[in-house]
């Protein structure tokens, strides 16, 4: 008994289109970060929807919602990645290391989580940048730390033990290679489905 006739390099064709669209997601999104070193959220209000897209063209590929689901854990890496990477690299490149002290959070007049800490250098020197931290779990004024700070003022302020360019380029090159190896497995599962008839799926609509 024959199964439907599919045409393999439809099917294969879908399968590269899928893993291209992923590769330049990312890589938009990697733009969009260098172009706006210091607005981080116009490279997440770019990579978010680039991501889900991402995800529904791989559940369509593969007929099945299982898989774009799991595609959300290496669209994190690759979404940090490409998101913190160049403003880290530029930092390392170029940054300013120095020892600093609270003296000032904004929220002690403002409220809520949002902190902009004035700084003091070893120096004595009040740096016209504030240090942003978002969240709960904040430090507070009299804690000290190094921070690496842009001279040309472009990438924000971080702390200096926080900046690794190389580990997150790593995540986004790995996270690739995962959506990359997720894409040819729904492409190859997705065409056996069509062969077989299963055009329809209770977990597609998860």
């Amino acid at each position: 008994m024959g199964g439907y006739a599919v045409d393999p390099w439809r099917s294969f064709r879908r399968t590269v289109g899928v893993v291209l669209f992923g590769w330049a997601a990312a890589a938009v999104t990697a733009g969009a970060s260098y172009l706006a070193l210091r607005w981080v959220w116009v490279p997440i209000a770019v990579g978010v929807p680039l991501c889900l897209a991402f995800a529904v063209f791989l559940m369509l590929l593969h007929r099945a919602g299982w898989i774009a689901l799991l595609s959300f854990v290496p669209g994190l890496f690759i979404l940090v990645g490409a998101v913190q990477y160049a403003p880290e690299a530029a930092l390392e490149v170029r940054g300013v290391r120095e020892s600093v002290a609270i003296v000032a959070d904004s929220v002690d007049e403002t409220g809520g989580d949002n902190h902009r800490f004035t700084l003091r250098t070893a120096d004595g020197e009040e740096l016209a940048e504030r240090f942003t931290y978002n969240g709960s779990g904040a430090p507070r004024a009299g804690d000290r730390f190094d921070v690496l700070r842009d001279p040309e003022g472009v990438a924000p302020m971080e702390r200096a033990d926080e900046v690794d360019a190389a580990g997150r380029l790593n995540g986004l090159i790995g996270g690739l290679v995962a959506w990359t190896l997720m894409a040819v497995l729904a492409g190859r599962r997705g065409h056996v489905r069509r062969r077989c008839g299963k055009t329809d799926s209770l977990l597609l609509s998860l």
